[in-house]
């Protein structure tokens, strides 16, 4: 049974999760990076293996660093959900060029992360399906 503490908990919980991804889409690293708190743990799973950061800053750098040059891009779906007492985000992301050197056409990107957050993004767990090149795409379209 949900109470209406556990109700506003929820939205309160919720709405970090919106801060957060609504920095991302405006590529506003500041405003992201205002969601979490000063000591965040940040995990992530990526293509090339698992990578870890700690605090505010270094977090919003390392997205800043995945997302932050493309010329081009677009937030094509986002979701904020519960699991238990974790928040579930993921976007899915259209951009061009992709960074490190990966390609210079459209490229997707999904990642799914869980977050631990009380006033703010406290732990964050991040899965990353790695930067595809996007079917039919070429590279001056």
């Amino acid at each position: 049974m949900t109470t209406a503490t556990n109700t506003k908990d929820s939205v309160a919980r919720w709405s970090v999760g919106g801060v957060f991804l609504e920095g991302l889409a405006a590529r506003d690293f500041r405003r992201l990076a205002e969601s979490l708190d000063a000591g965040v743990r940040f995990r992530a799973l990526l293509p090339p293996g698992p990578s870890e950061w700690t605090g505010a800053d270094a977090v919003a750098g390392a997205l800043q660093e995945w997302f932050g040059d493309a010329a081009d891009f677009t937030l094509v779906d986002a979701t904020v959900g519960e699991v238990g007492n974790r928040i579930h985000l993921a976007w899915r992301l259209r951009l061009r060029p992709a960074p490190f050197g990966i390609g210079e056409g459209w490229h997707v990107i999904e990642q799914q992360a869980y977050a631990d957050v009380g006033e703010k993004i406290e732990a964050l767990d991040l899965l990353c399906s790695g930067f595809a090149a996007e079917p039919g795409t070429g590279e001056t379209e």
